[in-house]
């Protein structure tokens, strides 16, 4: 979900380390800290934002903060925007993405030309803004785009799939209530993906508009450029819709790199290695040639285009997010992830599942009633890998994961 997923995209750590589990507030006020759990005793080790600073980085952030963090004065430029789709500042109504886009080029167009810039554009879309019926609001020069499109049904958004998902989940769960708001009928389907696909593109028209900025200031063959996001989302698979779960389309999110070092025969290429929101920390500051705290639990993601040969990189991953409000609502769940296996557990009800990703990549037969020995035999060695990795995740260790 946004603000752990973020919490952990500034830390380079795990939710069981960094112990985010709600969005606000570590500001410092008396209330809004009162509502966390467990506040960071010395968030300058922990966040790349204040190890680019303190190497001399001109630091900026547009956009989504996603939690409240101590250091939003501590950094050279901050507009924090969130939550809206239309809002009018002065005599203008801003659309957010259009606004993030400002806000994004104003920072290089005012930066300082002799010192090393960070920039963090956090566009708040796609997100939907979900107290209002509509959800999905474009700026009104893109509604034609998609118009006469069909926009295609997921095979796994059915009734049958629905019933698949383990007794716990019911008409409470926030997953299936923002499902029946959005995807709950064809031409409800439609309408918000046309939306939702509207959106994405005025983001990427933005991203574009800020490339054209920096290739105009001589800068872009001399900048590191990540394009990523904080989750992924369901459009009704499963009968859900939006984040939280280790399913596929809840935890697979874009990434694209554009790194000066990278050689011309990498660039345009794929690489379908798994790399982690942990990961997005030290590869930052290792580009910006700073140390990596030893708390980090991610890795530098250039290994992969820089040093293909030497890279021994992960070939499984610990999944892991809390419940939210009450287990009716939103449940714990736990995963190791592999690229042919998949084995989920559900800790508030004690309740496992095992998907062969090969053979049902959406997630719907659950092999762990299975009485065949390849099964049982994969589910031992999903089990005991996934209590290992937990242990490391969890503990204090210096681990790189």
């Amino acid at each position: 979900v946004c603000w752990i997923s973020r919490a952990t995209l500034y830390t380079g750590q795990y939710m069981s380390r960094h112990k985010t589990t709600k969005p606000c507030c570590w500001s410092g006020l008396p209330k809004t800290k009162g509502q966390l759990d467990y506040v960071p005793d010395n968030w300058s080790e922990l966040s790349f934002y204040g190890k680019l600073k303190e190497n001399g980085y001109h630091v900026g952030h547009a956009g989504k903060w996603g939690i409240h963090l101590p250091f939003f004065k501590n950094i050279d430029f901050n507009v924090e925007d969130d939550g809206w789709h239309y809002r009018k500042i002065g005599k203008k109504l801003w659309h957010i993405t259009e606004k993030n886009e400002a806000d994004a080029l104003r920072f290089l167009a005012t930066r300082p030309k002799d010192k090393p810039f960070f920039l963090n554009v956090a566009f708040f879309a796609t997100h939907a803004k979900d107290s209002d019926i509509r959800q999905y609001m474009p700026q009104e020069s893109s509604m034609e785009w998609y118009k006469d499109d069909t926009i295609p049904i997921p095979p796994t958004a059915t009734q049958e799939a629905w019933e698949k998902m383990p007794y716990f989940f019911t008409n409470e769960n926030e997953g299936r209530t923002r499902w029946g708001v959005r995807y709950s009928n064809y031409t409800l389907h439609q309408t918000m993906m046309k939306n939702y696909y509207r959106m994405a593109t005025e983001v990427d028209a933005a991203c574009g508009a800020i490339l054209e900025e920096l290739r105009r200031q001589d800068a872009l063959n001399n900048t590191v450029i990540i394009f990523t996001t904080d989750n992924g989302n369901f459009h009704s698979e499963h009968g859900l819709a939006d984040k939280w779960y280790p399913h596929q389309e809840s935890i697979r999110v874009p990434l694209i790199i554009h790194d000066p070092r990278m050689a011309d025969s990498v660039k345009g290429t794929t690489n379908d290695e798994f790399t982690l929101n942990i990961d997005l920390a030290p590869t930052i500051l290792r580009a910006a040639g700073i140390p990596v705290p030893d708390k980090m639990h991610g890795r530098d993601m250039s290994e992969l285009y820089l040093s293909p040969d030497r890279t021994d990189w992960r070939k499984e991953f610990f999944y892991e997010h809390p419940v939210i409000n009450t287990k009716r609502y939103v449940p714990a769940s736990e995963a190791l992830v592999r690229k042919d296996y998949k084995y989920m557990y559900w800790p508030d009800y004690k309740y496992e599942q095992l998907f062969d990703l090969k053979v049902d990549p959406g997630e719907i037969d659950d092999l762990f009633q299975s009485t065949k020995p390849e099964h049982k035999q994969q589910l031992d060695y999903m089990r005991e890998r996934f209590n290992e990795l937990k242990h490391l995740v969890k503990s204090d260790e210096v681990v790189t994961l």
